[in-house]
């Protein structure tokens, strides 16, 4: 028993430390985990779900239409009516009391429907098929949504993780410095302002570090809520920024083929305008006529007393078989103004149908301007980062052999923080501008990048 104990014990021991196992990304499995399990590509998977019902439920109103029905009801005072006494042998012109009916009555019914025309019904049959696409289409506009949402959280957790090593050292040799500082003052070789000025500098670069370690941990719970895992679990980034961000340079053209019907905005777009078409057309098929066919059958049941479980009740039965043809002629103008109403907002869904191709046109020549500009900052950032650091560099040692002043060094110092932290942002605007330039050009995902 003791045994068994153990056994259970070290089973839920390392079942824990199974489940606790932090999770391992690169950017493209990020992405492809995010458009299986994020929360938003869940629900566009089950509103293609609802799309399809609704198409079924649809098509279901077309096909044979069974109901049945029973009644039952119990006079308190059955009805009493007068009729003539001549037919009882009584005398004429004299009228006779009679209760007429009984006081327990039941019936039941089973009717057959069948529509056999109705103009409404097949402009509903090429609404479902169009609500379809719809879903389908707003799918596909998730999937590239979640794709530029995880590069961009990808890419913000790298930076705030590089910041936060950038950091780290900048506080490691700010701290050697300030110590070596401290050890010259006390042989009285520098002034205490020397002192002061590099614990000014120390402690900006302590709290910039506690304030870049929140963000990180804020930016790695946003990255999981977009990938759809619970924030509080710790997963693992196998990609580096200076790596991802070589990833996403492109030179030269790269909006050579954009075909602005392809979008997956401007399909949508056209969607919704194949919709109020549809709408018009309903409008329009309300002037026609309605033809259904049915069937039925159904029995009756009498008496005084309520006997209806008995077995040798006697029911009446009875049966029927016609057509309802139902012919709109004058609804009071309702149906024109409904027509017209229906036009003119067609006529305005394609005004703004013009603008958004004219948009998405901006967009991409926007996009691509921003990206070419990132591109250019990077390589300016790159530059001004290594010149940054030749000069702390040379303030440095001018600093320790008292040619420089504390105020220029620290001034070197700041400068140097700036334009890491500058380069570090350079980086993710590449990757940032990038992923929104394929979003504008409507790249597929395919994850090459």
């Amino acid at each position: 028993m003791r045994k068994l104990y153990l056994l259970l014990a070290f089973g839920m021991f390392f079942g824990k430390f199974h489940a606790q196992e932090n999770l391992s990304f690169s950017l493209n499995e990020a992405i492809d985990y995010a458009l299986e399990n994020a929360f938003s590509a869940i629900n566009a998977g089950r509103d293609i779900s609802i799309a399809e019902e609704e198409k079924r439920k649809t098509k279901a109103m077309g096909l044979p239409q069974i109901n049945a029905e029973g009644n039952y009801r119990q006079y308190l005072r059955v009805p009493l009516s007068l009729v003539p006494s001549e037919i009882f042998g009584g005398t004429p012109g004299q009228f006779e009391e009679v209760f007429l009916g009984t006081k327990h009555n039941a019936s039941g019914i089973a009717t057959l429907e069948q529509l056999i025309f109705d103009g409404s019904y097949l402009i509903a049959l090429q609404s479902s098929k169009v609500y379809m696409q719809i879903s389908k289409n707003a799918k596909e506009k998730n999937r590239q949504k979640i794709r530029e949402t995880i590069i961009n959280a990808y890419g913000n957790v790298l930076m705030s993780e590089e910041s936060i090593n950038i950091l780290y050292n900048n506080q490691e040799s700010l701290s050697k410095t300030l110590e070596e500082t401290i050890q010259i003052f006390n042989n009285g070789l520098t002034e205490e302002e020397d002192v002061e000025q590099l614990q000014i500098t120390l402690a900006s670069v302590n709290s910039n570090l506690a304030r870049t370690k929140r963000q990180y941990t804020i930016a790695k719970q946003l990255l999981n809520l977009a990938m759809g895992i619970d924030i509080n679990r710790n997963i693992v980034l196998s990609e580096k920024l200076e790596n991802l961000a070589s990833k996403f340079v492109q030179f030269g053209s790269i909006t050579a083929g954009f075909n602005v019907e392809k979008h997956i905005d401007y399909k949508i777009a056209k969607n919704t305008e194949r919709g109020k078409e549809l709408l018009m057309k309903l409008e329009e098929s309300r002037k026609l006529p309605t033809l259904n066919g049915f069937l039925n059958y159904g029995i009756n049941g009498f008496s005084d007393s309520f006997d209806f479980f008995n077995t040798d009740k006697k029911w009446f039965s009875f049966s029927q078989v016609g057509l309802n043809l139902k012919i709109p002629i004058f609804s009071g103008f309702a149906r024109s103004a409904a027509i017209e109403k229906s036009k003119i907002e067609l006529s305005k869904y394609r005004t703004d149908l013009f603008e958004l191709e004219q948009k998405l046109k901006l967009n991409v020549a926007t996009a691509k301007t921003d990206y070419n500009f990132f591109i250019s900052e990077l390589s300016n950032a790159l530059k001004n980062l290594a010149l940054a650091e030749r000069i702390e560099k040379k303030q440095q040692i001018k600093y320790f052999e008292g040619i420089s002043s504390s105020f220029e060094f620290s001034e070197a110092q700041r400068q140097l923080y700036t334009m890491q932290q500058n380069y570090l942002k350079s980086l993710f605007e590449v990757i940032s501008s990038k992923a929104k330039l394929d979003s504008a050009l409507n790249e597929p995902i395919d994850n090459k990048k």
